[in-house]
Formats: C-alpha cells, structure tokens, sequence
C-alpha cells in the first residue's frame, strides 16, 4: 500500500509569498489522516510549518504520520522553504519520537500552569506595584528594542523584526498602561525596583508576554518573586491557568518554571531542509 498526500483545499498565497494548502493523508485512496503545509510565519517564504497533522486512530502506529511528514517537506521544498517548523503537543507521545526521529531539534516550549485558588504570598520585604507612566515610557523603548533583536537572531532580518516588534506592542498594547486586562508590574526589594513583569490576557488563561530581573539584581531569587507576582496579577484578572514560553537554551529558566509547577504543554521544533 501507498501513503501519499493529496490536496483537500486550494493554495492560498499572498503576493508577498506567503502560502498555504491543507492536505490529506491517503493510503492508496483511503483517507486516514490530514495535514497543512504552510510558509506564512514572520520569517518570511523561506521558512515552512507542518500544522495539525493527525492521524486517524485506527491507522496509528502504522508510520502514515512519518510518510505524511516527510511528503510535507517535499512541498515546502517545492515552494522554496529552507526550514520546517513544528509544534507537537506533548500529550502525543508518538509525535514527539516522530520530530526526533525526523532529525527535528526542539528550540522552545510553550508552559502552562494551573494556578491556586489563592494568590501566592511574596518574601518579607518584596512587594509588587503597577508600572508608573515614566518607567513604562523607558520599558516600551527597551521593549521593542529587545523584541526586535530576539526575532532577527533567530532569521528575521533586522527591518522586519523591527517592524513586527513595534506592530506586536501596539496591537498588544493599544492604549498602553490604561489597555484593558493587562497589568505591567513592577517588583521592588527593600523599596528598590529590581525587575518588572507583563501579564495579559489570552484566550481562556493570562499570559507572561515579559519578564526580567534588572541584571545588578540578579542571582537572588527575584525571578522566582516576579513569577509570583504574575501569578497574583492572573488571579486578580480571573484566570485560573497562566501560560508562557521559554527557549529551550535558557536552563535557568526553564528548571525554574518547572520547579514553580509549569508543566510543558508543547515542544517546538525545527529542522534544516537541505
């Protein structure tokens, strides 16, 4: 028998090179999965997606996903794509050893916590405050400043991530301070500001968009106390889950969320198409 894919939706694409087509995952002409192969991230028509690739429970463990994959990098391939990207969810076990096996290299996760019924306490002597008008004017520049650099390390070019970055703020952000939902906070240790943390809304849950420990104040906990502070700030908001994502590289960070409760909920990978 034949795994191969076959179009179940027409190409959409965008005069700036963006496209997308869904497809379905057939074994000679039984349907026993789907896919969309898709290149319309912000890094441009060089850099594609596999999304929501499933399979039907009855053909599992068969190897129709892998043959599903592997026949959605040929289309990205086709349409100019040098990198593939995927999201697995880590509930799917069998996705995950698929990305790996497939020479996928995880760059980042997205976490989620379910919060307490009751706000957390902070340490003695800590306290959060809400971001005066004067240090969000500071924070907004060094914001998108830092916003910007993060997308051009990672393959945008430095006109485009400077453009999204301000776009992202401002959609984000449209009335800044005053902007409904959102609570920029700022933490203070013995009355001296240390770090500020950014939490919003997001879907069904609050989310961490930023947080940052002023670095002469690092090393003392006070990433752990800004975590708290976010989780108060989701609690006051009416949330009960607080999300946010981390780059696999940052350790540090990533064994403190863990050890704060967030658990993975998935695994971002990518991989190189030579």
């Amino acid at each position: 028998m034949t795994t191969t894919l076959r179009p179940s939706g027409p190409l959409q694409q965008s005069t700036g090179g963006a496209r997308s087509r869904p497809y379905e995952i057939r074994v000679n002409s039984r349907r026993v999965g789907a896919l969309l192969a898709a290149c319309d991230t912000p890094f441009g028509p060089t850099v594609g997606e596999i999304r929501d690739l499933t399979v039907d429970e009855p053909d599992r463990r068969r190897g129709r996903a892998t043959v599903g994959a592997l026949a959605a990098e040929e289309v990205l391939r086709g349409w100019g794509c040098r990198r593939v990207r995927v999201s697995v969810p880590v509930a799917s076990a069998g996705g995950l050893r698929m990305a790996q096996a497939l020479g996928y290299t995880e760059y980042s996760r997205n976490m989620a916590k379910d919060l307490p019924a009751e706000p957390p306490e902070l340490r003695e002597g800590v306290v959060g405050r809400p971001m005066t008008e004067a240090e969000y004017e500071v924070w907004l520049v060094r914001a998108i400043d830092g916003y910007a650099e993060d997308w051009t390390s990672r393959g945008l070019s430095e006109e485009a991530a400077r453009a999204k970055s301000v776009a992202d703020h401002e959609r984000q952000l449209p009335h800044g301070l005053a902007t409904e939902g959102v609570a920029l906070l700022v933490l203070e240790a013995g009355g001296v500001p240390v770090g500020h943390v950014w939490v919003a809304p997001v879907g069904e849950g609050a989310y961490v968009f930023d947080v940052a420990v002023a670095e002469e104040h690092r090393g003392r906990g006070h990433g752990r106390d800004l975590m708290l502070l976010a989780e108060r700030a989701a609690l006051a908001g009416g949330h009960r889950v607080l999300g946010l994502h981390v780059f696999a590289g940052n350790t540090p960070a990533l064994r403190l969320y863990e050890s704060l409760g967030y658990r993975t909920t998935d695994v971002n990978y990518t991989k190189e198409l030579l």
